[in-house]
């Protein structure tokens, strides 16, 4: 029985690794994106609580010193959540070309999958072909000895 030889499974396979990379490049572009989403989420919640605790404060007996340092925090808060929500955004086209570059690697690793099986098909086809050649001068040879032999 001969035996398949693809003669592009090298290229096969380095797009099987090109693939493995680029869901691993993927991955991390989405827990950095997680990340960056978790942070922003931290510091809104710091802010809100920096707001109720200005709240309580302008309510209750006027300390302005712990105003002024609330008010500064809230700023200073709200100035984070800004540079935070470019990082979100940075993090997202980052996943968002990670996104595009694994489903490039994909197609073209399926292309050459494509490739590799037709390559199989035409493999069996001749496979077949070359089968039934050899039954053919099989029973040709039989039937050419029997006239041979008189019968």
């Amino acid at each position: 029985m001969a035996k398949f030889v693809y003669k592009m499974q090298n290229i096969l396979d380095i797009k099987y690794q090109m693939e493995d990379q680029a869901k691993i490049t993927y991955s991390l572009a989405r827990k950095k994106l997680d990340d960056e989403e978790d942070k922003l989420r931290t510091l809104i919640n710091k802010k809100n609580e920096y707001e109720d605790n200005y709240r309580e404060l302008a309510s209750s007996v006027l300390d302005v010193l712990s105003i002024v340092n609330c008010k500064k925090a809230i700023d200073v808060t709200k100035e984070k959540i800004k540079r935070q929500y470019v990082e979100v955004r940075v993090a997202e086209k980052n996943l968002e070309a990670a996104r595009i570059k694994l489903n490039d690697v994909m197609v073209d690793r399926k292309t050459y999958e494509k490739l590799r099986e037709h390559a199989f098909d035409d493999f069996l086809r001749e496979l077949e072909e070359q089968e039934k050649k050899e039954i053919d001068e099989l029973v040709s040879y039989r039937f050419n000895k029997k006239d041979m032999t008189g019968e």
